[in-house]
């Protein structure tokens, strides 16, 4: 551990925590990441795979009312937030989901590739996040 670097999860990490925690059925698998980098505070949010439909909610609203609190917590502590879902609902593969999503180079196992033998309903999930990567909030 670097000198000044604090062994517990910073008020940014516990406020996502708190917030995702009310809305999952599995609240003792959520995850919340902190890196640090210059486009500003990454988190990285993992929950369980039953759990992903309702973070992620309808059309994505709830990922977006996430990160909306997120922004605003941003403007109180001068820091940029972005929030990355991350679905591990399969082992071998992550898609992900983020408000900051980089243009250069194709993500691998990103939610724009597609999926064999998916379900409509998981069709159309992969769409909507594939929406929000496209956000730049």
């Amino acid at each position: 551990m670097a000198v000044g670097e604090i062994s517990m999860s910073t008020i940014d990490q516990q406020f996502v925590e708190f917030i995702v925690k009310s809305l999952v059925g599995y609240p003792d698998d959520v995850a919340v990441e902190r890196l640090i980098d210059e486009k500003g505070v990454l988190l990285t949010l993992t929950v369980n795979p039953d759990d992903l439909g309702r973070v992620i909610g309808k059309r994505g609203v709830t990922a977006q009312s996430l990160r909306t609190l997120l922004r605003a917590l941003g403007t109180k502590n001068d820091a940029r937030y972005n929030l990355k879902i991350v679905n591990n609902d399969d082992q071998s593969e992550s898609y992900t989901t983020s408000s900051d999503s980089p243009s250069d180079e194709p993500v691998k196992n990103s939610t724009d590739e597609p999926v064999d033998n998916a379900s409509d309903y998981s069709k159309k999930t992969r769409e909507e996040l594939a929406e929000l990567d496209d956000l730049d909030i």
